[in-house]
């Protein structure tokens, strides 16, 4: 289904004025519908399948790809994954030239969050396509949360460590989806 701003209505869900191409941000990403394609939670630890060990692998590679990128903690649940990540703001060099793209692609700024992100979900994607794992798909966006002080990061490296043997009780555990 092609965009159509006029039947979409899609609103910014980023903080307006932040600057996302530096600081350090809680990043939870989700598959479709939160199907767990993922893996299970066996005993309070994280089993994962084949499709769960392409996420986790993937996520682990981003400092490689973007080398102003830090990793923190970050786990892969059965339908979704947590990570923190660090941008740092790289040293200007040289004259940066814009290509001509479609509009919509226009605010996408390299190295910000959002473009990490975009790149991840990608590779993650054509990876699974690669072995025939066409069921494989993403919720359109995600969610982040802006890191402010030390005592934001520690708690929220808690929950990460913690969120396999919380997972009974997590909100993104199907069993505990109420039906409409």
């Amino acid at each position: 289904m092609r965009y159509d701003p006029h039947n979409h209505d899609r609103h910014a869900i980023r903080l307006k004025n932040h600057d996302y191409a530096e600081g350090r941000y809680f990043v939870s990403v989700c598959t479709h519908e939160r199907e767990c394609l993922f893996g299970e939670i066996i005993d309070g630890e994280m089993r994962s399948n084949e499709i769960g060990r392409i996420a986790y692998k993937c996520w682990e590679e981003i400092p490689q790809h973007f080398v102003n990128v830090g990793m923190d903690e970050f786990q892969v649940m059965p339908n979704h994954l947590h990570g923190i990540l660090t941008i740092q703001k790289p040293a200007a060099v040289g004259t940066q030239h814009v290509v001509s793209l479609p509009r919509r692609f226009q605010e996408m700024v390299p190295k910000s969050l959002s473009s990490i992100i975009r790149s991840y979900k990608a590779a993650v994607t054509r990876l699974c396509r690669n072995k025939g794992l066409h069921h494989f798909l993403w919720q359109s966006r995600f969610h982040d949360h802006i890191i402010r002080n030390s005592e934001d990061l520690e708690r929220i490296r808690l929950y990460i460590r913690n969120n396999s043997l919380n997972w009974s009780q997590d909100d993104e555990n199907p069993e505990n989806r109420k039906t409409q």
